[in-house]
C-alpha cells in the first residue's frame, strides 16, 4: 500500500495551479473536467504518479471559497534549505506565515506559508539520515 494523493478543494483552479507550480515548483501532471458532476480535477506533484504521492486540486464549478475547518493540519514539503526556500517563495509571491527557524521544542528547521485558499504548507529542512 501507499498514499496516492491528498485532495484540496480550491476556489480558483488556475490561481491555485499557478501557486503550486510557480511558488512550490510542482508540475501539473493531468487535468480533467467532469461536466456531469460540474467539477474539475487537477493533479500536481514533483514526480510521476506511479512513484510519487501527488496533490489533487478539486474545483467545484461556481464554488469560490471553503472553510478550512479545525481538523485539517497542513501539507508538508521537504526542502534543501528552509531559509533559502522562503526567500525564493516570497519572490514568487508566496505568503510566509511563519518565518524559517527551529520548531517549537526541537531543532528541525521549519517554516509555513499559505496557499491562495488559505491552506497551510509546512516547509521542513532535509534530514540527513
Amino acid at each position: 500500500m501507499r498514499i496516492l494523493h491528498t485532495m484540496l478543494r480550491v476556489g480558483d483552479l488556475d490561481r491555485s495551479i499557478r501557486f503550486y507550480t510557480e511558488v512550490l515548483g510542482m508540475k501539473e501532471l493531468r487535468r480533467q473536467d467532469y461536466p456531469a458532476g460540474k467539477f474539475t480535477l487537477a493533479f500536481l506533484g514533483y514526480g510521476d504518479e506511479s512513484a510519487n504521492t501527488v496533490l489533487e486540486l478539486t474545483y467545484n464549478w461556481g464554488q469560490e471559497a471553503y472553510e478550512i475547518g479545525t481538523g485539517f493540519g497542513h501539507i508538508a514539503i521537504e526542502v534543501d534549505d528552509v531559509y533559502e526556500a522562503c526567500e525564493a517563495m516570497k519572490k514568487q509571491g508566496g505568503k510566509i506565515i511563519r518565518d524559517a527557524g527551529p520548531m517549537n521544542a526541537g531543532t528541525t528547521i521549519i517554516a509555513f506559508l499559505e496557499d491562495p485558499d488559505g491552506y497551510p504548507i509546512e516547509l521542513i529542512g532535509k534530514k540527513t539520515y
